[in-house]
């Protein structure tokens, strides 16, 4: 492996799902070469990812992705007496993306590890910090969240979503300082528009997943009292990225939070309609209560992969708004589609990819 002082760009959360999306948009734009941490672990996997990345971009060859063998949770990230001098754009995707999170390593992954590399970037003196937050920071908050909102007293439905908050409360705490940073903030990300791809089955696709494993004829689904005013907010792979590269290639978005959301998504009731249309399942939603629809999760979770932690978004009281991601990106022609026009593509896949999980990349 080369320095990576020879390197422009630092990413991240490589192999993950986002992180190779990102690390192929960043290449295509030139603006390698890009080193990537990797995980000991994943370091053959990334290899592969790395090779399959670069043979599919013209003019550009193997040598444009290094990668390195580091850990966010370290606080030189595992990269010992590497030299760094040369970095000038970094990319934060690493993440514990898991609902059920331990709170241990949600806090050594999502806080302390988004500190180690806020302090990587400050030593380094990088020209621009880019940071995958979530719109979960939100928690539970009653009403309409957009990116001015952070800090609201809220509380959190797990770990995941206080550990994601408590890091994005650091990044703005280094951006008030002067730190050259722009902030993302996905809602639940599902697979590619055009593909259905995706590297596991969570969230919404435990929705999908209990519904296949009922017969067409009847299959039976949740319904909590808060359902019908709630709103499941997902955006397709392929959107988040081609918004992340676009935003991140301007110098006006520096300082700035952009949520990633869908100005226009589904209710609950309406979201399990879709995902049964496409399916083609005659669907009985039953009205329950959360402490019996948990029981019931628990008890089919082994069988089904079903998070128990995935109801709290069954009635989730947040609405998501993204002013400043629709102005900035007005006239590129980058928008949410509608998940009726990819949710057959998601459908897809996963009946094509019975043996993707849902366990995340830690």
């Amino acid at each position: 492996m080369g320095a990576v002082s020879d390197a422009a760009v630092f990413l991240t959360g490589f192999p993950g799902f986002l992180g190779s999306a990102l690390l192929e948009r960043v290449l295509a734009s030139g603006d390698g070469p890009v080193a990537c941490l990797v995980q000991p672990q994943y370091l053959e996997t990334a290899r592969r990812r790395a090779r399959e990345i670069t043979a599919g971009i013209d003019r550009v060859d193997d040598d444009a992705v290094r990668l390195y063998e580091g850990d966010i949770t370290e606080p030189d990230l595992g990269l010992g007496d590497e030299s760094l001098g040369d970095v000038r754009e970094l990319y934060h995707l690493a993440a514990v993306y898991d609902l059920a999170a331990d709170r241990d390593l949600a806090e050594a992954v999502n806080v302390r590890g988004t500190e180690h590399v806020l302090e990587f970037a400050a030593v380094r003196d990088v020209d621009r910090f880019h940071y995958v937050s979530t719109c979960y920071v939100s928690g539970r908050y009653d009403g309409v969240f957009t990116e001015d909102h952070l800090e609201e007293g809220q509380t959190f439905n797990n770990h995941y979503e206080e550990t994601k908050y408590r890091a994005e409360v650091a990044v703005q705490d280094r951006m008030d300082a002067g730190l050259p940073a722009t902030i993302y903030r996905p809602a639940i990300v599902v697979g590619d528009s055009r593909t259905g791809e995706t590297d596991k089955y969570d969230g919404p696709y435990y929705l999908l997943r209990l519904l296949l494993a009922q017969p067409e004829w009847l299959s039976v689904a949740f319904t909590l009292p808060g359902s019908s005013n709630a709103e499941l907010n997902v955006v397709p792979r392929d959107y988040v990225v081609d918004a992340i590269a676009t935003l991140s290639a301007r110098e006006q978005t520096v300082g700035e939070v952009y949520q990633l959301c869908d100005p226009a998504p589904l209710s609950v009731p309406r979201f399990v309609d879709v995902l049964a249309e496409a399916a083609g399942h005659r669907t009985v939603t039953l009205p329950t209560t959360k402490p019996i629809a948990r029981t019931v999760s628990s008890r089919l979770s082994s069988s089904l992969s079903l998070e128990p932690a995935t109801l709290d978004y069954l009635d989730h009281p947040t609405r998501y708004a993204c002013p400043k991601t629709r102005q900035a990106l007005e006239g590129s022609g980058l928008e949410v589609p509608p998940l009726e026009s990819y949710v057959d593509r998601l459908l897809a896949y996963v009946l094509e990819n019975p043996a993707v999980g849902d366990e995340p990349m830690v």
